[in-house]
């Protein structure tokens, strides 16, 4: 049987392709995050055990990170086209910046990998100065939003955000200890830079899941809210 003309209608109108595209996006967002969480796992991972090679494959499996964000714009800007209400513009506009955001986690997974693989072969310092608890609890604040954003729970995501303190605290306990040590050991100065710029990309890891909680709150609702 044929479609009638107001099937065809209704299946090809403006709004119905927005919505296609749109859940397109968001599936596209989760592989993002999934993506993210597992390079930050592995660059943990590489940079404790001081293995290259796993640090090397954080570095190239970012590419797939970066390409995902590409495809994101173009879907983003297909959807646009379909001039879409403002609530619905709100929306695909917040996907895409989320989609900015989990690219910049990638970014800061691979620069933590990078640093890793520098350190390797070097002689390690006498403590890993709580780099595993940090890499912990940003790993947890990571998959914590990630679950937010699929249930559009914006109250978890308040919750999540407030959390971040806790990510501070460990990362400034963290860079007075390396900055107490390069003083008390010249010999230091190198790896422990090397390991306050780990320290550093955790921490813009954890305020990026705050900018998460920021956008999953303007989507829902349609306001600025700062949570940082």
């Amino acid at each position: 049987m044929s479609e009638s003309v107001e099937t065809r209608s209704l299946r090809d109108s403006p709004a119905t392709g927005f919505d296609t595209e749109l859940r397109r996006i968001r599936d596209l967002i989760l592989t993002m995050g999934d993506e993210v969480d597992r390079a930050m796992t592995r660059a943990t991972e590489g940079l404790v055990d001081r293995d290259v090679d796993l640090c090397t494959a954080v570095i190239r499996d970012d590419a797939r990170i970066n390409a995902l964000l590409v495809t994101v714009r173009e879907v983003t800007f297909d959807a646009i086209a379909h001039a879409p209400a403002p609530p619905q513009l709100r929306e695909a506009l917040g996907l895409l910046h989320m989609a900015s955001e989990l690219e910049r986690m990638g970014d800061h997974c691979a620069s933590i990998a990078k640093s890793g693989r520098e350190l390797a072969n070097l002689p390690p310092l006498s403590s890993q100065f709580d780099l595993p608890q940090l890499s912990e609890a940003c790993e947890v604040q990571v998959r914590d939003i990630l679950g937010a954003l699929i249930a559009r729970d914006v109250d978890r995501a308040r919750t999540i955000a407030a959390r971040d303190d806790r990510v501070n605290r460990i990362h400034h306990r963290i860079v007075d200890d390396l900055i107490q040590l390069m003083a008390e050991d010249g010999d230091a100065v190198f790896r422990g830079t090397k390991l306050i710029m780990v320290a550093q990309n955790f921490e813009r890891i954890g305020d990026r899941v705050t900018n998460l909680a920021e956008d999953l709150i303007f989507l829902e609702s349609g306001r600025i809210e700062e949570l940082g």
